[in-house]
C-alpha cells in the first residue's frame, strides 16, 4: 500500500450528512468536550500497544483515535464531505481518504487496525459497515469501537429529548446525536462476526447538563461511578480481536513401520553329517563307548 491523498468524490444527500454535522456542533458544547476528552484518553491506551503496518480510523474528525498508534500506514476516511466542518491536524495522519464505510477500497485481510469513534451510531447501515470492517481486518486483527450507552443518564436524555421533539416541545434542545447502540448490543453483532472481546470500558458518569459550572459540580460521580455502578456510564469502548478458525491435528502423530523389503535374511545350512544340539553329541558318544564295551 501506499500513502498518496485518494479523494473519492461521494454522491450523498443532506440526510446522510445531517447527523455528522450535528456531532461536530455536539462535541463543541461543554458535556461534548467532556466526552471527547474521555475518550481520546481511552484512546490513546487502547492503540498504543497494538502492532502492525495499516491502520484505519473511519469519521468523526474531531477524535483522532490514531494519534497514539506507531503504525507506518495510517488513514483517516470520512464518509461525507461537509466543507463547514473544522479541519484536524492532518500531521499524524499520512493519508485522508474519502469513501463508502460499507465500501472500502481496500483488499480483504489488508488492515491490522480499525477505529470506529462513534461511526456505527453515525452512519446508515451499521450491519454493513460492520461487515465491511470484519473484511478487511486481518485475522488477529484490532477492532475498538466508542458509544454512548442507553442504559445511563445520557439515553435518558436522549429519549427525552426525541420524545419531546415528536411532540414539537424543546426544538431549541439538543440532545445526544445518532441512533444509540447498546453495549451488550454491540457485544452480540461482534460475536456473530468472529471477533473476541478483550477490552471494556465505561465512563462519563456526569448527568448530560450543558452548563460548565454545574458539569464542573458532578465531578464526584466520575470517582464513585467506576466503583458503584460502572455500567451506568454515558460511554462505552470496545478492544476487540478478529479470530479465524484454523484446522489443528490434535493427538500423537503415528509413525510408520520400517519397511522390510531388501532386507537380508540369512539361509539355515543343515548338516545331517553332525549333530545340531548338545543332545545329538550325547547321544553319539553314548553310543561309541558301548560298541567298545561289548
Amino acid at each position: 500500500m501506499s500513502n498518496p491523498i485518494i479523494k473519492i468524490p461521494l454522491e450523498l444527500d443532506d440526510e446522510a450528512c445531517q447527523a455528522p454535522r450535528l456531532w461536530g456542533r455536539w462535541l463543541s458544547t461543554p458535556i461534548g468536550r467532556y466526552l471527547k476528552e474521555w475518550e481520546q484518553s481511552e484512546l490513546d491506551a487502547a492503540v498504543v500497544d497494538i502492532f502492525g503496518y495499516h491502520a484505519v480510523q473511519l469519521g468523526s474528525l474531531e477524535i483522532n483515535g490514531l494519534v497514539a498508534n506507531r503504525m507506518p500506514h495510517r488513514w483517516h476516511i470520512l464518509s461525507c464531505i461537509d466543507p463547514m466542518q473544522t479541519v484536524v491536524d492532518r500531521k499524524l495522519m499520512p493519508c485522508d481518504l474519502f469513501a463508502d464505510s460499507a465500501a472500502l477500497p481496500f483488499e480483504a485481510a489488508s488492515l491490522d487496525l480499525a477505529v470506529l469513534p462513534h461511526t456505527l451510531e453515525l452512519c446508515q447501515d451499521p450491519h454493513a459497515t460492520l461487515r465491511e470492517v470484519e473484511r478487511v481486518l486481518v485475522p488477529e486483527g484490532h477492532l475498538v469501537i466508542t458509544g454512548m450507552n442507553p442504559v445511563s443518564l445520557w439515553g435518558w436524555h436522549q429519549r427525552r429529548t426525541a420524545l419531546y421533539q415528536r411532540f414539537g416541545w424543546g426544538r431549541g434542545k439538543s440532545g445526544v446525536v445518532g441512533q444509540l447502540i447498546g453495549y451488550w448490543r454491540m457485544r452480540d453483532w461482534l460475536r456473530l462476526l468472529g471477533f473476541e472481546v478483550q477490552v471494556s470500558r465505561f465512563g462519563c458518569w456526569r448527568p448530560a447538563v450543558q452548563n460548565a459550572r454545574w458539569l464542573s459540580r458532578f465531578a464526584w460521580m466520575d470517582r464513585w461511578g467506576s466503583r458503584w455502578w460502572p455500567i451506568l456510564g454515558g460511554a462505552y469502548m470496545l478492544v476487540a480481536v478478529k479470530r479465524v478458525p484454523g484446522v489443528r491435528l490434535l493427538g500423537r502423530s503415528w509413525k510408520k513401520a520400517p519397511s522390510q523389503v531388501g532386507r537380508v535374511i540369512p539361509a539355515t545350512h543343515r548338516h545331517h553329517s553332525k549333530p545340531v544340539n548338545s543332545e545329538g553329541v550325547a547321544v553319539k558318544e553314548a553310543r561309541k563307548k558301548s560298541f567298545w564295551i561289548t
